[in-house]
């Protein structure tokens, strides 16, 4: 070794010894090729080399005992991209392009608006992104970590890149010549304070490695070849408030779960479709799939908010599990989770030794229900990382919607959280407001950025405008799930028909409430879990009248204003409560009782999509009168919907007793279609009914000129539409 390099390195020993750690702040100004007068010196970091040749003629010389080695030279000759090649103490060899050579390539301006808050191009900015620079292929990572001391990028046990700061931006990125898609890689995150180094996965990953392994990978930079143009371009024109919706709620990991193991996306594509298809809904919601570490959150603790998870397969499976069922009609809405995180220390939390994504003060940043830490919405960084998140899935999945989980809990500072563990704002009040614009953003970016998409709240409390646009002080959400309806009505199931007549007005007071936000009606996975049993454990009597009874909680449910959400299983009257750990009895589904469940939702979305009078007025009060709410000593309610011309009436009878010969007042004289009937023998009922017909004359009842004398089977709903339409 020269004299000239050995007074330059021992001068520069302090740096050489963090970069031989991986642990330095700007290895950039020390690795790679600097000049020096007339020389120039060459350093490198090569963990496992037992000697090293720089462009394979000139050799490297070790610095010490460490893995550094260096050269110095003239600088006339030496190329800007110059190759390192050494060779492994087991006597592998290996050859790069020395990545110090190359010149950071994140776009500042796209990196500002990161900062600013206002960005959405995260999931380009930051994570594992394979380029071509310079000709040579290579793979640029890019992390936001300003709390770091240093950041290095981690491919195995022996290869670790300590990554440039990008300026003060709180960014780091390197560009690793030679890697490629597939490749694993973690960040070695050092903290300013106390200097401890953690491993994290990237928050930013776009693929990861099955759980319980934690790498991300390197994702394919290769285009989907997407075939749903004709799907995006009808659902742009044909999104409206008056369309019909109805909604399938589909947990992948326990939906279909051949000998137990998860199966592909691309396996499932099918056959949920043809499920789906069967019984008339129009889209799927899937519990999130953004990647998470634990099977029992059911995905709503992620770790991973731009990837699908690895358990059913890759990024690409994904994408054709969405085009497919694109291509066979069927929208794709996934559950999305921006009110909070998982705590595993892997992660998100404390990503870079401080709280970098989570709030500080645990009154704000920790949810001790759910033992999750809570997004740091006050910062702009945060918003844009959660923004993009939402983009990547809109924009690189085409999903058809998001469903937002836990509004509630993003809304309220106190929620979930005793007196004294909660942080008020300076004037006393409980309202997040951080969250609450975040919100608005949110929903304004996908308004405007993607049209004929669905934004849906799971928002529990009587929070004013949720469905309200944005520039008018609302939350700017397409649809409000109304949690109401759904604990009112399984409530009021439970209950012993015989007692019925003391909670009637826990299914008539939902009107009051229908219109003040537009609907979403769920029957969801929550309401079949913990120990609440499943729907059909949940009715009352015995086999026949529980049975009954699901059927008409379904009738009641369809016929009611509002869009329609129900939770897988629930079509075939699964008898036991949802376990994700297992598939769905599917054996179940063919035997007489839950076959005929199946018939019944089929026709009631067959009945609910062609009659524009039980869709088009879904959150207008114009569409909807009662013929009768105040019948609680028969247990029986009846009203009408309303479209245009269009009317449809409706009539249950919530007790076991056929009601013979009653007065059911209707609108219009003539004969009406008994169009359906939950007793039928069809659906396993006693088939009790109006021979499908009964003609309506002029005898006043409820209010309407005209009546019928009609049949109301047991535990049953009859739906009446004019004969001439």
């Amino acid at each position: 070794m020269s004299v000239f390099l050995e007074q330059l390195l021992e001068r520069l020993k302090p740096d050489l010894l963090r970069l031989a750690a991986a642990r330095h702040g700007d290895p950039g100004s020390v690795l790679g090729a600097h000049r020096h007068g007339a020389r120039t010196v060459v350093v490198v970091l090569l963990p496992d080399a037992v000697r090293a040749r720089l462009n394979r003629r000139r050799d490297l010389l070790r610095y010490g005992v460490s893995p550094l080695f260096a050269w110095s030279g003239r600088s006339e000759g030496l190329p800007e991209r110059y190759v390192i090649s050494w060779e492994g103490a087991a006597g592998d060899f290996h050859e790069t392009y020395d990545p110090y050579s190359f010149a950071a390539l994140t776009p500042r301006a796209a990196l500002e608006r990161f900062i600013e808050g206002t960005g959405v191009e995260a999931a380009t900015l930051f994570g594992a992104h394979p380029e071509r620079r310079a000709g040579i292929e290579g793979v640029r990572f890019a992390t936001y970590a300003p709390a770091a001391a240093s950041v290095a990028v981690v491919l195995s046990r022996t290869r670790r890149w300590p990554m440039r700061p990008l300026g003060s931006s709180g960014a780091w990125e390197l560009f690793l010549p030679g890697v490629g898609p597939g490749a694993r890689y973690r960040f070695d995150i050092e903290s300013q304070n106390g200097g401890t180094v953690t491993r994290k996965t990237d928050p930013f990953g776009r693929h990861f490695e099955l759980r319980p392994r934690r790498a991300a990978l390197v994702p394919n930079a290769e285009p989907f070849p997407w075939t749903d143009r004709t799907w995006l371009a009808r659902r742009r024109r044909s999104a409206a408030p008056t369309a019909p919706l109805s909604i399938y709620e589909v947990h992948l990991g326990s939906w279909r779960r051949p000998a137990g193991r998860f199966a592909n996306y691309r396996t499932l594509a099918p056959q949920l479709a043809e499920h789906v298809l069967a019984l008339g809904f129009s889209h799927v919601e899937l519990l999130p799939l953004t990647e998470h570490p634990h099977d029992d959150s059911w995905g709503y603790q992620a770790t991973g908010y731009f990837a699908p998870t690895a358990r059913h397969g890759t990024p690409d499976d994904f994408r054709w599990f969405v085009d497919h069922l694109h291509g066979r009609g069927i929208g794709v809405i996934l559950d999305w989770v921006p009110g909070h995180f998982a705590a595993d220390g892997h992660a998100l939390a404390s990503y870079d030794g401080g709280a970098l994504f989570e709030y500080a003060d645990p009154r704000r940043g920790v949810h001790r229900e759910w033992g999750t830490r809570v997004f740091d919405f006050s910062r702009p960084a945060v918003r844009s990382f959660l923004l993009a998140s939402a983009r990547l899935w809109l924009e690189s999945f085409h999903i058809d919607g998001i469903r937002v989980d836990a509004v509630a809990s993003m809304l309220y500072l106190d929620y979930g959280r005793a007196t004294g563990e909660w942080l008020p704002n300076a004037d006393g009040s409980h309202q997040h407001e951080a969250a609450i614009e975040f919100l608005r953003l949110l929903n304004q970016m996908i308004r405007r950025d993607f049209p004929g998409t669905l934004s849906i709240a799971e928002e529990s409390t009587v929070w004013p405008g949720v469905t309200l646009p944005a520039a008018a002080g609302g939350l700017g959400f397409d649809l409000k799930w109304n949690m109401g309806f759904m604990h009112d009505s399984l409530a009021y199931f439970a209950e012993d028909p015989l007692f019925r007549r003391h909670h009637h007005e826990r299914l008539t007071q939902g009107i009051r409430y229908a219109f003040g936000e537009r609907h979403l009606l769920p029957l969801s996975h929550d309401e079949v879990v913990h120990e609440k049993r499943s729907l059909l454990g949940r009715m009352p009597g015995d086999r026949w009248q529980r049975f009954a009874n699901l059927r008409l909680l379904f009738a009641w449910q369809w016929m009611f204003p509002g869009k329609k959400l129900l939770f897988m299983g629930g079509e075939f009257a699964q008898p036991s409560e949802w376990d994700h750990r297992h598939e769905l009895p599917w054996a179940l589904a063919a035997l007489p009782g839950h076959a005929a469940m199946m018939a019944l939702i089929a026709d009631l979305n067959r009945l609910y999509r062609e009659t524009a009078a039980l869709h088009t007025l879904d959150h207008d009060a114009e569409g909807f009168a009662w013929l009768d709410r105040d019948d609680s000593l028969r247990s029986l309610i009846s009203f009408e919907r309303w479209a245009g011309g269009d009317v449809a009436v409706v009539a249950f009878n919530f007790t076991p007793v056929p009601r013979l010969g009653y007065r059911l007042g209707l609108p219009r004289a003539g004969a009406w279609r008994e169009v359906l009937n939950t007793d039928a023998a069809y659906y396993g009922g006693s088939n009790v009914g109006n021979l499908s017909q009964v003609e309506a004359v002029r005898d006043p009842a409820m209010g309407r000129s005209y009546s019928a004398s009609v049949t109301l089977p047991p535990l049953a709903a009859i739906v009446l539409v004019p004969h001439s339409r």
